[in-house]
């Protein structure tokens, strides 16, 4: 199994998510469990594309982490 990074955006109709490793592996949702689930099948369709047409399935290559930073008061 692998796993690919999804980077979920708010947007003023609702969420909009894509990976950062399949180019062009974008979708859209009203609520955040909506576009999680879309993506999900985004993905499967994106990576099964490829596939049929003898293209390389990209290695999943970036991560996820958080910096934290000192706000000012």
């Amino acid at each position: 199994m692998k796993k690919y990074l999804i980077l979920v955006e708010k947007t003023l109709p609702g969420y909009s998510a894509y990976s950062t490793d399949l180019d062009g592996c974008v979708s859209t949702g009203a609520t955040k469990q909506e576009v999680e689930q879309k993506i999900c099948e985004a993905v499967k369709f994106h990576l099964d594309g490829l596939r049929e047409e003898g293209l390389i399935v990209p290695e999943p290559r970036t991560y996820c982490t958080y910096v934290e930073i000192p706000t000012k008061n």
